[in-house]
């Protein structure tokens, strides 16, 4: 459960040192990588020795390894874990993390740690009833620190209550259920997702275009939840005024239909699931006259070729490993029409949006969808916000994939 998981561990000077033997063995167990970090005092509990024989790492103590100059980068540590895990947390260790000191390659690489950090404290119960201790341990909280409460029993001070470091199954199978719970929290993680949002511009002339009223928003809302959801989001994305809220979504900005068709297409290759959302222009001019075209008090006539049809090109392209799904604007016979639609295109699901719906279609914060799958099921949903319809969209497309 835990394979290629980075997992830090920091001891500091507890007589339950001991007890961080049985985790970082039975971490190695899950598959885990573990490296440790001591405090000077930690070694006089439990020995360097036995915690790198234990994790197949070195153990690192110092800023610096003396005798050859190398440095051990709290920086590095700090970018290279998955998980920050401190046990046995004394009452000195606390107060420092809490209070920002860095006086030790440990405090050091916990004040520059990107990851989560799981405390487990160990200490006497007088001293962890203090109120000092009280409020640095609610300090850590307060930073998002996991905290292990200790368990009551016998002391080192030979009374008895609370102060007990957490047992090692305990305490691994926290940090277990929390990978578990992250991995169901990003259920889109490794996956690369194309999407395309919002209208295309096709010029008659250097002052005119043809387009239509999309917002984009749909778009953009399957846009920022999927990145939420943890894939690798690459958004095709049409004149509009919003932009994703979620920065790591990678977007391509484009005016045509044909511009916006070629960058699918070179995308498409390598992505694992594509949801065509945009409002691509069906027509564009024939001709785009260079100069503004003058009333002469004639009409004008406009004649009109087709564009590139998105969705069709990646039907024929698709791949069995790879999901495509389309969107269905309809204003009569809907379901017909959009199943029809899927059919032609060769789409695994189609989202219906219907003008008929108040509070539907262009312009809205608000989307009444419906999704039918190849297999001919229909989902239809009530009225709902953009954001709450492309959890719903995607949520289909998890389920089938």
């Amino acid at each position: 459960m835990l394979k290629g998981k980075h997992i830090l561990i920091g001891v500091t000077g507890g007589i339950a040192a001991y007890k961080t033997a049985t985790i970082i063995r039975l971490l190695v167990k899950e598959g885990a990588e573990v490296k440790v970090l001591m405090t000077s005092r930690a070694k006089e509990f439990i020995t360097p020795l036995t915690l790198a024989t234990l994790s197949k790492n070195p153990v690192l103590t110092e800023f610096y390894n003396p005798e050859n100059g190398d440095w051990n980068s709290h920086v590095d540590l700090g970018i290279w874990a998955d998980l920050y895990l401190i046990a046995p947390a004394t009452a000195n260790s606390i107060a420092g993390m809490a209070n920002g000191f860095a006086g030790n390659l440990l405090l050091t690489t916990y004040l520059s740690a990107r990851c989560p950090v799981f405390v487990a404290p160990s200490m006497d119960l007088d001293m962890l009833n203090h109120p000092a201790t009280i409020i640095n341990i609610e300090t850590l909280r307060a930073f998002g620190n996991q905290i292990l409460e200790p368990t009551s029993g016998e002391l080192a001070s030979g009374l008895t209550g609370k102060g007990r470091m957490a047992d090692p199954e305990d305490i691994v199978k926290e940090i277990k259920s929390f990978f578990t719970k992250k991995k169901t929290s990003e259920p889109l993680k490794g996956k690369r997702i194309l999407i395309n949002a919002g209208p295309t511009r096709e010029p008659i002339d250097p002052v005119r275009y043809i387009s239509n009223y999309s917002s984009g928003k749909m778009g953009i809302a399957l846009a920022d939840t999927a990145a939420a959801f943890g894939a690798d989001v690459v958004l095709v994305l049409g004149p509009v005024n919003v932009r994703p809220e979620n920065s790591s979504v990678k977007v391509f900005d484009v005016t045509t239909a044909e511009s916006m068709a070629a960058e699918c297409i070179s995308q498409f290759e390598v992505c694992d699931i594509a949801i065509l959302s945009a409002a691509v222009a069906d027509f564009t001019p024939e001709e785009v006259k260079s100069n503004k075209i003058k009333k002469d008090g004639n009409e004008m006539v406009l004649r009109l070729k087709h564009t590139t049809d998105i969705a069709s090109m990646l039907g024929k392209v698709k791949n069995s490993s790879q999901f495509l799904a389309g969107f269905a604007l309809e204003t009569d016979n809907e379901v017909v029409n959009a199943r029809e639609k899927l059919l032609r295109k060769n789409l695994d699901i189609i989202v219906l949006n219907s003008l008929n719906e108040s509070g539907a279609g262009f312009g809205y914060d608000t989307n009444r969808i419906t999704i039918i799958d190849k297999y001919n099921n229909i989902d239809k949903f009530e009225l709902k916000s953009k954001g709450e319809a492309a959890t719903d969209i995607l949520n289909k497309i998890i389920s089938m994939i």
